[in-house]
């Protein structure tokens, strides 16, 4: 690990400083609902904020802290400017369907802006122009392909010559009027207004398990039910997958930001690269004072170099263009993208009538999240939505869909069995504080992360939910699955699934 004084311990999303978190109990006991929503974050809080306004009866359970996880790591845009899509989207699914995914993520923009002022909530929401920006010539054609798109299905943007920042741009392409928040303290709000419509809501309460049928039960991990007639899984990755295969249509990416404070005065507007690596660029306030967040070096969960310099990368780009004074938060992120590129929301399979499934958003949480708690409220309340086919699970699109099923999972195979004959890093006695690596072990593969005690670490780095073996990742101390993009705390523990259950310890032998 780098001795910059620069660089946090630990990271650490701007998000949570100076916010105190609500805490909720445990389940200790069955649960008699209409809907029982897996997983907190602003899906699950929004979702159980439309069904109890509707007059469903909700529990909400997370495994872990219901505001913190991914919401907590987000960059926190909502925009439908989603990359380089739309020209894509009208090449594989005509622009009707492409239409309906800009005006999905449009009315998920008014639909947060509404229930602020609805209800009178502080969390610095801002409307910002979204810029897409190329530096070279081929991307600039990329660029142009898409602002034809925009103009094929109407949406407000323009091509420009420049951005305002020393960076030497070969075009860029404006989606108007987008924003950004603070999202804790979007959600703080949303959850009282939960807990006051009569909700329930769990945290460090496990779902292992659903019980089909017309009554469907959530199973916990300490033995308790949630009766219902309907179940959605908000869980980021699904615990429950219906049979849907997720973890074979969907695959992790890992990116990073850091906040800073700037030289240089920010120009407004919300930046990201159309070239590699990526670079994102925004502001927000904390205790009245600018940031400006950095974020990009994405790469797919597993697979990064030593994570710690994606960090020093971000630090260096901002260094030369806005010029660092202060580098006070830094954190990473995963997402999960489909085969497709569009999220899976709606029916968790066409095996199942009353269990919904919100998952696969990439980097575009904040609005997806929104369209989801929507579709899925309709479906629930109404038995129809607008995006129903659009989003629904079930669908295949042959063009681009076999294409990448079968690059992701030749891309599976291929890490299970590198991994598993794979040599050790480093030797044990080699490891330095604050320090892990795969190591041998009683003649066996391992993991091992030394802490700032001098106390020694050990796990099995086989990953328990398919086999996959896990690599260390530095930045975050954590032990990440190559194959499916779970992840692992140093004493095994589950952060991130789909594993379900976490590695197992190592004992040194005498």
């Amino acid at each position: 690990m780098p001795n910059n004084p620069l660089i946090p311990q630990f990271p650490e999303p701007i998000w949570r400083a100076g916010v105190g978190l609500p805490t909720f109990e445990t389940m200790t006991e069955d649960q008699n609902v209409d809907v029982a929503i897996i997983g907190g974050g602003i899906t699950g809080i929004t979702t159980a904020y439309l069904l109890t306004q509707s007059g469903q009866n909700v529990a909400l359970i997370d495994a872990g802290s219901i505001i913190n996880g991914t919401t907590g790591h987000t960059t926190a845009k909502i925009t439908a400017q989603h990359d380089l899509i739309y020209d894509e989207l009208i090449q594989h699914i005509g622009e009707v369907r492409a239409k309906q995914y800009y005006q999905s993520n449009t009315e998920a923009i008014q639909f947060i802006q509404k229930i602020i002022n609805e209800n009178n909530i502080d969390c610095n929401f801002k409307n910002e122009d979204a810029y897409l920006y190329a530096t070279t010539k081929a991307s600039k054609q990329k660029l142009q392909k898409e602002y034809d798109a925009y103009r094929k299905l109407g949406i407000d943007g323009d091509m420009v010559d420049q951005i305002p920042f020393d960076i030497p741009v070969e075009a860029a392409l404006v989606m108007k009027n987008q924003a950004q928040f603070h999202p804790l303290r979007y959600l703080l709000p949303l959850i009282e207004k939960v807990k006051t419509n009569g909700a329930k809501m769990f945290e460090n309460t496990t779902a292992v398990d659903v019980e089909t049928g017309s009554k469907p039960k959530v199973v916990t991990r300490n033995g308790f039910k949630i009766n219902c007639n309907h179940v959605v899984v908000a869980s980021h990755f699904p615990f429950f997958e219906g049979r849907g295969f997720y973890f074979a249509r969907m695959y992790a990416d890992r990116s990073y930001a850091i906040a800073i404070k700037s030289e240089k005065q920010y120009p407004g507007g919300m930046y990201l690269s159309v070239d590699q690596p990526k670079r994102s660029l925004r502001t927000t306030t904390f205790n009245d004072e600018e940031y400006i967040l950095v974020g990009g070096e994405n790469h797919k969960t597993g697979h990064g170099v030593n994570t710690i310099k994606h960090y020093e990368a971000l630090e260096d780009w901002a260094q030369t263009t806005l010029g660092v004074r202060e580098y006070p938060f830094r954190w990473s992120t995963q997402d999960l993208t489909t085969i497709d590129k569009i999220p899976y929301i709606g029916k968790i399979s066409s095996k199942y009538d009353n269990i919904y499934v919100a998952t696969g958003f990439k980097k575009w949480g904040m609005t997806s999240s929104a369209v989801a708690a929507q579709l899925i409220t309709d479906l629930i309340t109404k038995g129809l939505s607008p995006y129903t086919d659009l989003y629904t699970p079930s669908r295949f699109y042959t063009d681009p869909g076999l294409k990448n099923l079968v690059v992701q999972n030749a891309d599976v195979a291929g890490h299970f069995v590198s991994g598993k004959v794979g040599l050790a890093h480093k030797k044990l006695k080699d490891l330095a504080k604050d320090e892990g690596a795969v190591v041998k072990v009683n003649g066996k593969r391992a993991g091992a992360y030394r802490d700032e005690n001098d106390c020694l670490h050990l796990v099995d780095t086989t990953c328990t939910h398919m086999g996959c073996e896990t690599e260390w990742n530095s930045g975050d101390r954590t032990w990440d699955c190559p194959c499916h993009g779970s992840r692992f705390a140093i004493d095994g523990t589950v952060v991130e699934g789909p594993a379900e259950k976490p590695l197992g310890n190592v004992q040194l032998e005498d």
